[in-house]
């Protein structure tokens, strides 16, 4: 009877599966319409033809992607949808993309509320919830080392490339450019220990110091952990249920986040132009060679399955490169990676700790960046000055993370240490917000493999069926 009852029960849903693939059929179709259409806007831009044409062709694309895209609720799919349609925003309407940019402040606003909490609830109840006290100077001491081989490696990348292609020989500096750049500070490795410990928690909140916030919660954590389990107990749980509750806000602040990565590709083009966005093509292409070189080979060693990788690390680089922000993409990383397998406690240490040590993107860029602006000088360096130029890149930026414009910075310092005019370095102030979306992507990517690798080293990278 009970095997009847499911019987018949099912019968009622067969006309809505059949409707399902028809309305799936509806949808496919309307995509392949959507990217003719699109391709045709972009033909008909090329061949000249009126700009109302194309114009009209590529938004009629858009329009009939959308049904596609609210029935698939992806969020990777939603935002590069959203990238796309603000891209075309920026070159049809530049005066009304520039006066989007709020939105994407609006949330970076909401995910800085939310990092400090997330972070510190995370670390505190892995350590002191579920013993793994033992575990933190191991999993300190491997994500330290794993970080400084792989920026390491990027820069000698970079140098290797930019070597290669001589991109920066023959190119004329400007007479003077003017353009204001935060004070280039090359701090020692002193201050660079210094600046981890916090002098004051809520300033560090508040600051946004990211590092001093992880520092702070592993020392509360251990210290929690040394309590009686009666006394622990209470905090663990409310600890728990706030870290639970920072997760449930970052899904819910994640609804406007393809608005946000939309609204920051529509400003950068409206403001700076579409062929702004040809540099990125050769760092684009650095970092693929990087992937394949280097991340690939770490990630086949460590046994961790490069698909599922994939999947896991795809929305959160591509929030990263759209809003230019490795913090945007700090809470959707987290959570992506503990779906993953990685345990939360792991997790949220190593995550936020990359953002000091783990800039892979930074760092290939930083020696591109480098040699161009000696070669641009008319400077030859040699094999050894560019080692020595390499070990100070890897030194100095430790010392910035959080800096506006941060790699400016690092360069200015790097430029005076080896006789580089100034000029040379601002040569790329233009492109280097530009440039900046591929080294974020790359950073994220970066910090997202970390957490899988030292979690796999320490034997706590969890099968998901």
């Amino acid at each position: 009877m009970e095997a009847l009852n499911k019987q018949d029960s099912s019968l009622p849903h067969k006309p809505a599966s059949r409707h399902a693939q028809s309305a799936g059929n509806v949808l496919r179709a309307l995509c392949v319409a959507a990217v003719l259409l699109f391709v045709a806007g972009l033909l008909a831009g090329l061949l000249h033809t009126r700009a109302e044409v194309g114009v009209a062709l590529r938004w009629a694309g858009f329009g009939l992607f959308v049904p596609f895209a609210v029935r698939r609720r992806s969020l990777l799919l939603w935002t590069f949808f959203a990238m796309l349609a603000g891209a075309e925003l920026g070159v049809d309407a530049p005066q009304i993309a520039t006066q989007t940019h709020f939105l994407g402040e609006i949330f970076l606003r909401l995910i800085r509320m939310i990092v400090a909490p997330l972070i510190f609830g995370g670390i505190v109840t892995g350590i002191a919830g579920h013993g793994e006290l033992r575990g933190v100077g191991r999993v300190a001491i491997k994500a330290i080392v794993f970080f400084e081989v792989v920026t390491t490696l990027g820069l000698i990348l970079g140098a290797i490339a930019i070597n290669l292609s001589q991109a920066g020989v023959g190119v004329t500096l400007p007479a003077a450019i003017q353009a204001v750049v935060p004070v280039a500070h090359q701090a020692g490795w002193q201050e660079v220990l210094l600046n981890i410990f916090p002098e004051n928690i809520a300033q560090a909140v508040a600051q946004n110091q990211i590092l001093q916030v992880a520092v702070f919660a592993l020392l509360f954590g251990t210290a929690l952990a040394t309590l009686p389990e009666p006394q622990r107990a209470p905090l663990v749980s409310v600890l728990q249920s706030l870290t639970e509750t920072m997760f449930r806000l970052t899904r819910i602040i994640m609804v406007i986040a393809p608005l946000a990565a939309g609204a920051a590709l529509a400003y950068t083009v409206g403001s700076m132009g579409l062929l702004t966005l040809l540099p990125l093509v050769k760092l684009v292409a650095a970092l693929i060679v990087f992937v394949l070189l280097v991340l690939v080979p770490i990630l086949l060693a460590a046994r961790i399955p490069l698909r599922r990788f994939a999947v896991a690390v795809a929305e959160p680089a591509a929030l990263g490169f759209a809003t230019t922000s490795s913090e945007a993409a700090l809470p959707l990383a987290m959570e992506r990676m503990e779906e993953f397998g990685v345990p939360r406690w792991i997790v949220s240490f190593v995550i936020p700790t990359g953002y000091s040590f783990n800039m892979i993107g930074s760092s290939i860029y930083l020696s591109m960046a480098a040699i161009f602006a000696a070669q641009a000088a008319g400077i030859h360096l040699t094999v050894g000055e560019q080692i020595v130029m390499l070990a100070t890149l890897l030194l100095t930026s430790k010392g910035v993370a959080g800096v506006p414009r941060a790699v400016l910075v690092v360069l200015m310092a790097t430029a005076g240490s080896f006789h580089i005019p100034t000029s040379a370095v601002l040569m790329l102030l233009g492109v280097d917000t530009v440039m900046d979306m591929g080294r974020t992507a790359m950073n994220v990517i970066g910090n997202c493999m970390a957490s899988a690798v030292v979690a796999r080293w320490e034997g706590e990278l969890k099968p998901v069926a």
